[in-house]
């Protein structure tokens, strides 16, 4: 039996407060390590199971690249994206799925409308359709494709994993994480996605995080150069508005959410967090993340306060603000 992340290894992480009434309550599970890749703390059980859905792109990533794919900028930052599909994201996965020869036909991840509120409407006024290109997942399977390309794998059930390519990031993620995969489930875009603990997945996001572009291994190399990017650019990561995106822009952080609550974060002097919401909201995943840095000394309370104003976290009554989702005290 799988030792999955339950309500007994989870603590409260944050609350929602209405009017002064503590209304709901989010718990979870969280670790924090040191620039040095020590864990400094912990918050209910983080060495329990959990999919780390989304917040495993940039592992995935960094797979793809050692795999043979040559990105940059931009164009690498779409690669470990959650995008809402504004036009500029699909502009820029299009260019990549170009560079390599493919078209949108060969991506494997299912037709989807843009979460962006404006791309969609204009889509509808123009009668447009749902479409993989629009899918939030698209440029990592399009950094997957080209990763299939460079190395003369076939481009057909890429997805599969049997496939040379997931064999190849199940070996990359094990590598960073410190861990053998113990369940491979299929994520929402139809990519295999692998149980791991927070600890693990922490382990993994920290390696990358504090990754130099300067290092002799490869692995390292192309890490560094991924997060150089998404730090360059971080409309790609997700888009206008959205928690990851605030993050980057607002701290300088490396952050990338993922679906059911989950949430990494690397503070500039490498520090990283890794959390997992139990009830799988993430509305509080950020600015939590963000929190238990600065209590690890890798951010200032005037930075989680910058970043808190930048955030959705007021709850509305009659149209304004009578409280807030706030973390929780004893964290």
């Amino acid at each position: 039996m799988l030792e999955t992340l339950t309500v007994r290894d989870a603590v409260e992480l944050a609350v929602v407060e209405r009017s002064g009434f503590v209304e709901s309550r989010h718990a979870g599970a969280a670790v924090v390590l040191s620039p040095e890749g020590e864990v400094i703390a912990q918050h209910g059980n983080p060495d329990a199971l959990i999919l780390p859905r989304s917040s495993l792109k940039p592992l995935q990533a960094v797979a793809s690249l050692t795999a043979g794919a040559v990105l940059e900028g931009e164009q690498l930052a779409l690669g470990t994206a959650s995008h809402s599909g504004t036009d500029r994201h699909a502009e820029v996965v299009r260019e990549v799925l170009t560079a390599g020869g493919l078209t949108e036909d060969d991506l494997d991840c299912p037709p989807a409308w843009p979460s962006d509120a404006a791309a969609r409407r204009e889509m509808i006024s123009d009668h447009a359709a749902e479409s993989r290109i629009r899918m939030n997942c698209s440029g990592k399977h399009a950094l997957m494709l080209r990763a299939c390309v460079a190395t003369g794998w076939p481009t057909e059930g890429y997805l599969a994993p049997s496939h040379p390519l997931q064999v190849h990031i199940r070996d990359v993620i094990e590598r960073l994480t410190g861990e053998k995969v113990a369940h491979t489930s299929v994520d929402g875009c139809g990519a295999p996605v692998h149980a791991m603990t927070l600890t693990g997945l922490a382990r993994g996001i920290h390696r990358i995080g504090s990754a130099s572009e300067r290092s002799p291994f490869a692995l390292h190399r192309v890490a560094g150069m991924l997060v150089r990017a998404v730090r360059e650019n971080p409309w790609t990561i997700a888009g206008p508005g959205e928690p990851d995106t605030i993050a980057i822009e607002t701290l300088g952080v490396f952050a990338k959410g993922g679906a059911e609550g989950v949430m990494v974060m690397v503070a500039p002097n490498g520090a990283t967090v890794a959390l997992k919401m139990l009830d799988g909201s993430g509305r509080a995943a950020t600015i939590v993340a963000a929190t238990l840095l600065a209590r690890a000394g890798a951010l200032t309370d005037a930075d989680v306060a910058t970043l808190a104003a930048a955030l959705p976290l007021a709850m509305l009554g009659g149209g304004s603000p009578v409280g807030a989702i706030r973390v929780a005290p004893g964290i």
